[in-house]
């Protein structure tokens, strides 16, 4: 069942026309803003893959992708749910050097997403990946990146503002980094969410590390996928988000896994017969160049920086009867 909440008194600033022009401009300068700090250049990418070649990405391990039969072909598709493990394969096929990556627009379908006010079964992402060295393979490498990321998106919202004045969100950029296992020290009681929520009002601007693994409590902060992040070198982007009074995450991030990293991972989530794609098998036999990347959501962002209260202000999406009768009560037009 979906959630929705309107916060009381919600107006969006700006109206259908001025939105849809914001958000053209608020994607051309961060990207232009993202290829400069991380050195990226823009790739195409894929809809959908083949499943045979472990190149979906399964995100926490329970999601259904969507399937189709091809006629041509004979054979099955799967539409993408993220691009996390074709864009290293893409990194070796087109050569990239160790420090400078690719960038690419991914859409995607979730069919088994929540649809809540920050989620939608479509989605749309920066999703980017770059080369680095085994020596750069450190928690200070993927700090300053995070800060480099997140330099870049208050830029942009610095830029909008000069063409949108009437725009009020006010964004921190000194990011505050903390690990799961510190938030489940901090807040014993509460759930993963609930310590995103604290630290998130108090400091702002935040980078929760290390999520995927099991915590002293014996249960993870959140699920991850075993073959794309390290469990020790990644992490989620958080900003404070005054209109909805929560924190948004706006990237998944991290170091990919290692040959040695991907063999522990493998096992500690059970998922021993990934060892038979060609993906892992390149991997574990250390074929591939090392990596970190990261997606980026785009509808996140525009919510965020255009101080939007719902993700249908700024995407086209199906909703259920409920969310489009709240949002026509209170005045939020859903594209």
């Amino acid at each position: 069942m979906s959630k929705i909440y309107i916060p009381e008194g919600y107006k969006a600033t700006l109206g259908l026309y001025d939105t849809q022009n914001a958000i053209g401009m608020l994607k051309r300068l961060f990207e232009e803003r993202l290829c400069y700090v991380l050195n990226l250049k823009r790739v195409s990418a894929p809809l959908f893959v083949d499943p045979e070649t472990g190149l979906n990405d399964d995100l926490s391990g329970v999601e259904r992708a969507v399937r189709f039969d091809i006629k041509e072909t004979g054979t099955d598709a799967v539409v993408v749910h993220s691009l996390a493990k074709w864009k290293r394969m893409a990194l070796h096929t087109y050569g990239f050097p160790a420090g400078e990556g690719l960038y690419t627009d991914m859409n995607a379908i979730r069919r088994d997403e929540e649809m809540d006010n920050l989620h939608s079964i479509y989605t749309d992402q920066w999703d980017w990946e770059k080369v680095i060295t085994r020596e750069t393979r450190t928690i200070e490498y993927l700090k300053n990146t995070v800060k480099g990321e997140v330099g870049a998106i208050c830029d942009t919202l610095d830029m909008l503002k000069v063409r949108y004045p009437q725009i009020t969100v006010e964004l921190e950029r000194n990011v505050s980094f903390v690990t799961t296992q510190e938030l489940e020290d901090m807040y014993p009681d509460m759930t993963s969410k609930e310590r995103e929520n604290a630290y998130t009002k108090e400091h702002k601007t935040v980078f929760i590390m290390q999520i995927g693994d099991k915590l002293r409590s014996g249960k993870p902060h959140d699920n991850r996928a075993p073959d794309y992040d390290d469990w020790s070198l990644n992490g989620d982007i958080m900003f404070w988000d005054d209109v909805l009074g929560c924190a948004m995450e706006i990237s998944s991030m991290g170091i990919r896994v290692d040959e040695k990293s991907l063999d522990e991972q493998l096992k500690k989530a059970g998922a021993e017969e990934r060892r038979r794609f060609p993906f892992h098998r390149a991997l574990l036999a250390g074929e591939l160049p090392i990596t970190m990347g990261g997606g980026i959501g785009q509808s996140r962002l525009c919510m965020l920086l255009l101080g939007k209260a719902h993700i249908g202000e700024v995407q086209v999406s199906v909703w259920d009867d409920e969310t489009r009768r709240v949002c026509r009560e209170k005045g939020v037009i859903l594209l």
